[in-house]
């Protein structure tokens, strides 16, 4: 007789405690998965945040990492930055030690983490560095899109300069291999933005898309890789265009993910291709108006779990 696989193992953080983190991680008590959940922060706080809700005591698995100073919901203290760390390094920890399958994340708040004095320029970017991974692509999934981008947390004045032929083919490469790995598509088709007004206009609108994206895209359809582009961004997410496509590549963070969130705000998906551990999140921030009001949504990291679940059941 075969022996039944145990469940998988799937740990939260919890996210900045003055946000929406801890509402919605209590909103885990009522999914039904194939998966056990721990939540990682501190049990006080979800406690006293449950009664704040109005719910019954959280019927979660808690894994119990200490506030360094009490936190009131909405209202940010710089002083429990290096709580949320710890929790990330918690999680982390115990994906690397395969105690846990996958990590999900609720949304931190990137300005109080730096206002400790703690450079952070978001999860993506953390975990590559305490994983050592030298790249890792950013990509949210819903609405029917799988949008992964090429560059993320920069001002808008220094992409022009990081659009280098390394960093989009790497992108590319990570995008085509996690899309087989994880998702089980054995020849994705992946669409690629353009980075300038109407893919650069021949170059009369920027020289991009001819001297670097082009190049690259051409290469990788030479080695057998399904890639079309670079097509102007304002069509690239038009019906018709996206016919048939497994994900859309694009330059810059708002280029893409502006319209992922007005597709799938409320249930969109990040994921982090690239890493030796499975990471997906959220796709919105800290919400501190929505703190302890019983408003928050937590369809966002429902949605997150279960991608998670999928994946380690598809591996």
């Amino acid at each position: 007789m075969a022996q039944q696989k145990s469940p998988p193992r799937i740990v939260v953080t919890s996210g900045d405690p003055a946000g929406i983190g801890p509402d919605i991680c209590l909103a885990l008590a009522d999914l039904q998965l194939p998966a056990r959940v721990t939540v990682v922060g501190d049990r006080h706080l979800i406690e006293a945040r449950a009664i704040l809700l109005g719910r019954p005591p959280p019927a979660l698995d808690i894994r119990h990492v200490p506030l360094r100073v009490p936190s009131v919901a909405g209202r940010l203290d710089p002083a429990n930055a290096a709580y949320v760390m710890e929790t990330l390094d918690v999680a982390l920890a115990g994906c690397r030690s395969g105690e846990y399958s996958a990590m999900v994340t609720a949304p931190v708040h990137k300005g109080v983490i730096n206002d400790a004095g703690i450079p952070f320029t978001g999860h993506t970017e953390y975990l590559a560095e305490r994983t050592a991974t030298p790249k890792v692509v950013m990509m949210l999934a819903g609405g029917g899109l799988r949008v992964a981008l090429v560059t993320t947390h920069l001002p808008l004045r220094s992409v022009p300069e990081a659009i280098t032929r390394a960093e989009v083919e790497s992108t590319l490469r990570i995008v085509a291999a996690e899309l087989r790995t994880k998702f089980g598509i054995l020849r994705p088709r992946i669409l690629v933005a353009g980075l300038n007004p109407h893919a650069g206009e021949g170059g009369h609108l920027g020289r991009e898309e001819i001297e670097i994206i082009g190049p690259v895209a051409d290469a990788l359809r030479a080695e057998g890789l399904d890639i079309v582009g670079p097509l102007p961004a304002d069509t690239l997410f038009t019906r018709n265009v996206l016919e048939g496509s497994d994900a859309q590549v694009a330059m810059y963070h708002d280029q893409g993910l502006a319209v992922l969130k007005y597709a799938a705000f409320e249930e969109g998906v990040n994921i982090t291709l690239g890493l030796p551990i499975l990471r997906t999140s959220v796709d919105h921030g800290t919400a501190l108006d929505l703190a302890g009001s019983g408003r928050a949504d937590p369809g966002s990291l429902f949605a997150a779990v279960r991608m998670a679940a999928e994946i380690v059941a598809g591996r």
